[in-house]
C-alpha cells in the first residue's frame, strides 16, 4: 500500500553528547505556571488549575538547535506583537496514564531549554471572543527548542535558574523551583487527561517578564544544568 504523498516528516531533537535523535510525538504546553507571570497576564494564580494548550510537532512548527548553534527564525505573518516565553520543556522516555507526581520522574528522559513564541495580539482576539489560542500559540517557527540534556545529567533540575536575554538585555530571570504545579506535578495532572508516550515534550511555563521582539532582536534563554538556546528573529 502506497500514500498518495509522503508522509509529513516530524521533529527530532538533538541530544547533548550524542550521536541519535529523540523523535518528537506531541508537544504540551503548561499556560501560566509561575505565579508572577499569571499575574502580568491578569490572572490569579491560587486561583486556576493548571490548564493545557498544544503546538504542532512537525519540522515546520518545531525548530530544532544543535549544540552550540545559533537559530533563525522569521517574524510571523499577522501580527504586531511577536512575544517570547522561555521556558524549561521535559521530554517523556517512558509512557503512562494516571502518572503519580512520585513516579514522574521514572518517565523523563530529559530536559531541554524552549521558546514558547507567541502572536499575542492574535491570541488576545481569541481569548476575548472564547475562541481557541492556534493562530496565537500553534504556527510555523513557534517552537525553538534547544538540544535535550539527558535527565541523569540534570540532578539539581528542580532549583535551576531560568533566564533570557534580548539584545544582552535580562528580560526573565527566575528560578525552575518557582513553579506553581512542578515538573513531577505537571507530568500528573497531564496524564490523567492524555496517555502519554516516549516522545511528547511538556513545555512547562514561563516566568514573568515576557515581552515583544521585533526582526533583528538576538534571544539567548537559558536553564541551568540544561544549556542554552539562541535564537535571532529575521
Amino acid at each position: 500500500m502506497a500514500y498518495v504523498f509522503p508522509p509529513h516528516q516530524n521533529a527530532a531533537l538533538s541530544v547533548y553528547g550524542s550521536d541519535e535523535l529523540y523523535p518528537v510525538r506531541r508537544i504540551y504546553c503548561v499556560g501560566r505556571n509561575y505565579a508572577e507571570h499569571a499575574r502580568e497576564m491578569g490572572s490569579d494564580p491560587d486561583k486556576e488549575p493548571p490548564f493545557f494548550f498544544c503546538k504542532p510537532n512537525d519540522c515546520e512548527s518545531v525548530v530544532a538547535a544543535k549544540q552550540e548553534e545559533t537559530l533563525h527564525i522569521p517574524y510571523p505573518p499577522l501580527t504586531q506583537n511577536f512575544h517570547y516565553e522561555a521556558e524549561l520543556v521535559v521530554a517523556i522516555g517512558k509512557g503512562g496514564a494516571n502518572i503519580s507526581a512520585v513516579q514522574a520522574k521514572e518517565h523523563i528522559f530529559g530536559y531541554a531549554v524552549g521558546l514558547d513564541m507567541t502572536r499575542r495580539d492574535l491570541q488576545k482576539t481569541m481569548k476575548d471572543t472564547g475562541r481557541p489560542w492556534e493562530i496565537g500559540k500553534a504556527f510555523d517557527y513557534s517552537a525553538p527548542i534547544s538540544p535535550l540534556r539527558r535527565r541523569e545529567e540534570a540532578v539539581n533540575v528542580g532549583q535551576a535558574a531560568i533566564r533570557l536575554q534580548v539584545n544582552d538585555v535580562e528580560k526573565q530571570n527566575s528560578n525552575i523551583g518557582n513553579l506553581i504545579w512542578s515538573v513531577e506535578e505537571v507530568i500528573s495532572k497531564l496524564s490523567e487527561l492524555f496517555t502519554l508516550h516516549p516522545g511528547d515534550l511538556i513545555f512547562t511555563g514561563t516566568p514573568e517578564g515576557v515581552g515583544a521582539v521585533v526582526s533583528g532582536d538576538s534571544l539567548n534563554a537559558e536553564v541551568e544544568e540544561i544549556g542554552r538556546l539562541n535564537v535571532v528573529i529575521d
